[in-house]
């Protein structure tokens, strides 16, 4: 039989529909400076919460640990992705994946946390995967549409290997922009990507 009770038919929903997602973008957000000014070994979801403005129950009803947190985090900034370069030319394709691999690495989850997270990694076998999964796998995915379009081009030989491409193409970059932490001066890209193809074609 049906309720006919007005109360219950205002009743909230539960669950995950009783989730405010600005209470979860805030949380994202405290995330990304507790990790900037701690480390992730340091932080903590009561220091979340408070840099959040909400209390640890919040925090906890969305991730169940500050570890399935981060490895949100990360995971959702590698879905934005970045588009398999077109261009028609090796030389053309690998200076378009390091612009959009430069531009990538500015952000904070690249130049800042996942840094911290590598050294993490070594220690937690769960953010190895996940780091490996959605960050090292989907780079080697545009490596490797760089180097099937060059091979049906003729620009590359068959059987050449995306691995090798994606150490010589994003590796220095990755060093200079995250590692050392250098300005790019200008013209670096150009010779960066004239330096990989020359290694590629080699």
């Amino acid at each position: 039989m049906t309720s006919t009770d007005p109360k219950a038919a205002r009743r909230a929903p539960a669950g995950a529909a009783v989730l405010r997602e600005d209470v979860t973008d805030a949380i994202r957000a405290a995330v990304f400076e507790e990790l900037a000014t701690v480390g992730f070994s340091k932080m903590s979801i009561e220091g979340i919460a408070r840099r959040a403005g909400v209390g640890k129950t919040a925090v906890y009803r969305r991730w169940k640990s500050k570890l399935h947190l981060v490895l949100d985090l990360v995971s959702a900034f590698a879905v934005q992705g970045l588009p398999a370069p077109a261009t028609g030319s090796l030389y053309g394709d690998v200076r378009a994946l390091l612009e959009f691999a430069s531009h990538a690495l500015r952000h904070p989850v690249a130049s800042q946390i996942i840094p911290d997270l590598l050294v993490e990694a070594a220690r937690n076998p769960e953010i190895a995967n996940t780091i490996k999964e959605v960050l090292l796998d989907s780079q080697q995915g545009l490596a490797a549409a760089v180097v099937r379009d060059a091979v049906a081009r003729g620009d590359l030989p068959e059987g050449a290997d995306p691995e090798r491409a994606l150490e010589l193409i994003i590796g220095p970059l990755y060093w200079r922009a995250v590692v050392v932490r250098d300005d790019l001066p200008k013209g670096y890209l150009d010779s960066l990507a004239r330096a990989a193809v020359a290694a590629l074609t080699a």
